[in-house]
């Protein structure tokens, strides 16, 4: 007779494994092949996806553009120290300020990426970041660029000048040239990550509004990228086709766009402040 002790010792041959856990399954991921829209917006839909993250553990591959052209600052930039709000106005330029943090970037003729998931999906900060890097870069090498990441680097400080001024470890390379800069926000246990995959250098846009001249190094020279013959379109499907692959599980081609609409909304007026965007 097996007495119920001998049933739950591991050690007895009569030891009965108990049923595995159910766990809820994880949603499907969503591709969104966003349209063009101004930065305001851009990052209010960003900040909506995070927050559907956090309610619903969601994830989101979202890729976009920005019109009209628009440059931004990160989210812990002394961006009034750094540039001339009057030069800015001067010149009719678009400005934010990003929910994520990182240093300035011209949003001009790029595609942009925004990876949004539980912050346990793709493991720790750094972990998370090197895993999205690594996946865009078999999309570039997919159309045929011959990227590399960059190795460590010191950090540089926020007030170090533009975002794609010079690497820090990980972004995605063409030569010397950094041609995908990111940032990360974790919040309520999900993370945004969003970052420029660059078609053409016009990053100079963001030193001719600086305060101050920086030595910089050199920012992604067109030619360089143009050799691809690649579209914003054909870029946004690689990317699109290479987190499929890596990262497997079932995918939605259909997203709930017109919620994520609707919830962004309520996030509008703080990215469209001049509060939060001049707020440092």
């Amino acid at each position: 007779m097996v007495t119920p002790e001998a049933q739950d010792d591991p050690a007895s041959s009569s030891y009965t494994l108990p049923p595995f856990p159910s766990f809820p399954p994880l949603p499907p991921w969503y591709l969104w092949l966003d349209i063009a829209h101004p930065g305001y917006l851009n990052m209010a839909i960003d900040q909506a996806l995070l927050e559907r993250a956090c309610r619903h553990r969601e994830r989101w591959l979202r890729l976009y553009c920005w019109q009209p052209h628009c440059l931004s600052f990160g989210r812990h930039e002394p961006a009034t120290r750094r540039y001339d709000p009057a030069r800015i106005a001067e010149r009719g330029l678009d400005v934010v300020r990003r929910p994520t943090g990182g240093r300035a970037v011209w949003h001009g003729r790029e595609v942009t990426y925004s990876i949004v998931a539980p912050a346990d999906t793709l493991g720790a900060l750094r972990h998370a970041y090197l895993e999205i890097h690594r996946m865009l870069l078999r999309a570039l090498r997919a159309l045929g660029a011959p990227a590399q990441m960059a190795p460590s680097q010191p950090p540089a400080r926020l007030d170090a000048g533009a975002c794609f001024a010079q690497p820090v470890g990980g972004e995605i390379m063409l030569g010397s040239n950094k041609v995908v800069g990111s940032a990360q926000l974790r919040e309520g246990g999900a993370l945004l990550q969003h970052g420029s995959i660059l078609l053409h250098d016009d990053q100079a846009v963001v030193q001719s509004v600086a305060r101050e001249a920086t030595a910089e190094g050199p920012t992604p020279r067109s030619a360089e990228w143009l050799e691809l013959g690649a579209s914003a379109g054909e870029i946004a499907q690689a990317v699109g086709a290479a987190a499929m692959a890596r990262w497997g599980g079932a995918w939605d081609r259909q997203p709930p766009v017109e919620s994520v609409l609707e919830l962004a909304s309520a996030h509008v007026p703080r990215f469209q402040s001049d509060a939060w965007t001049w707020r440092m």
